[in-house]
């Protein structure tokens, strides 16, 4: 699954890509510093089972740091938006296309309101960053809307006949935008259009249900960023009061102490309430920056918010639970001999027989049935799996 971090020009949106990717992305104070989308790996955190069975893991496809797994998943930041987006303007266009494939938004909002609508510096204060977050929703349902309005004439005229054609209709149209049948059918449910027929829907019941498609198929959560500046935090209140999800965060506190850590100055894992210096190297100007942000961000907050940004993403948002699959069950590892190897997110309601398919398609046509080895029991192809599930796949296919 493919998340997209977006927001306005001027933002802290790659500053958070970087954050969660460690890549190195150009960084500025000016609007579009981002062109180009760049597409990178962050890290799904969740507690490792190794702990649990007393074992020492060596991860081929995720890494576990004291208990501590992370899981590879992928995170896409794309250039900036201003209002009028959804009609070419800026980068608009480019934007909303680079976004098709995204399965959840990250909104990078300035909560502190030092930058206006169009991504400029301003006075910290004097922008409402609610303001952003309406423009940025606003652009995404205009731009859904224009793609449906351009062939609704077309759509309405085969659709009258069955409602069932009408779905099928919008679903090819909205084909490559990940949207799926499911969203199309709970949108219609939801805005009370389930019995009428498409050519009777207004151009206010064609708005509302573009409107909570985009809630659906593009859920957002939004990372009410600078939170270490005044007045972000009552900012962060008035967001949070209009029932949206939203999260303190400081992404240049997670990129400092991510790079500290990878010059071994620092201890510290991507989510933790707090780090450890481990290195006499640091001067007094950098022992001062991580202090600043131990009181005004970990001490405060809890934590940077970037970690818990992106686990809130995949675990509550796209329904994702970890599960390791195992080739021999006593040792725990894979036919290599590396214990706890693979740590795989997947859809929650996933069946052992869907594992099977998602390790290799080998696995899955010749499925026999699967171990659970936390309990020691055989279960069937239909068996749901729960999170933290460490299984055994057994096949009449060996994996390819």
């Amino acid at each position: 699954m493919l998340v997209g971090i977006i927001g306005k020009t001027n933002v802290g949106k790659s500053t958070f890509f970087s954050a969660a990717t460690m890549l190195n992305v150009p960084i500025g104070n000016y609007p579009f510093t981002t062109i180009n989308p760049n597409v990178g790996i962050g890290y799904f955190r969740t507690k490792c089972v190794c702990r649990e069975f007393g074992v020492k893991d060596n991860p081929t496809t995720s890494i576990c740091i004291d208990g501590v797994r992370l899981i590879p998943v992928k995170l896409m930041d794309v250039a900036g938006l201003v209002p009028g987006a959804s009609s070419g303007r800026g980068l608009g266009n480019k934007f909303l296309d680079d976004l098709r494939q995204a399965d959840a938004l990250i909104h990078v909002v300035d909560a502190a309101g030092s930058t206006d609508v169009e991504g400029r510096p301003v006075t910290p204060g004097s922008h409402d960053p609610l303001e952003d977050i309406q423009f940025v929703e606003n652009e995404l349902d205009l731009w859904l809307q224009d793609i449906i309005k351009s062939d609704w004439q077309r759509i309405c005229k085969v659709c009258d006949s069955s409602f069932d054609n009408g779905v099928a209709q919008l679903q090819q149209k909205l084909s490559g935008l990940s949207i799926a049948r499911a969203h199309i059918l709970k949108a219609i449910e939801d805005c009370g259009l389930i019995n009428k027929k498409f050519s009777s829907w207004t151009d206010s019941s064609l708005i509302m249900f573009v409107r909570r498609l985009r809630e659906l198929s593009k859920p957002i959560v939004i990372a009410a960023n600078k939170i270490d500046l005044f007045p972000a935090p009552l900012n962060y209140e008035k967001i949070k009061s209009t029932g949206r999800t939203c999260f303190p965060c400081s992404a240049e506190a997670e990129l400092v102490l991510r790079r500290a850590s990878e010059k071994k100055l620092i201890e510290y894992i991507p989510g933790d309430p707090d780090f450890k210096i481990i290195s006499s190297n640091l001067n007094e100007q950098q022992k001062k920056a991580l202090e600043v942000i131990r009181d005004r961000v970990l001490k405060k907050w809890g934590s940077t918010g970037v970690q818990e940004i992106i686990n809130f993403i995949f675990k509550d948002i796209l329904h994702l639970i970890t599960v390791y699959p195992v080739e021999d069950e006593r040792s725990l590892s894979d036919k290599e001999g590396n214990v706890l190897p693979e740590a795989y997110l997947i859809k929650s309601g996933s069946t052992a027989k869907d594992l099977a398919y998602k390790i290799h398609s080998d696995l899955g046509d010749g499925f026999l049935y699967a171990i659970d080895v936390k309990r020691g029991i055989r279960i069937g192809a239909e068996h749901i799996l729960s999170d933290g599930d460490v299984i055994k796949i057994v096949s009449t296919k060996a994996r390819g």
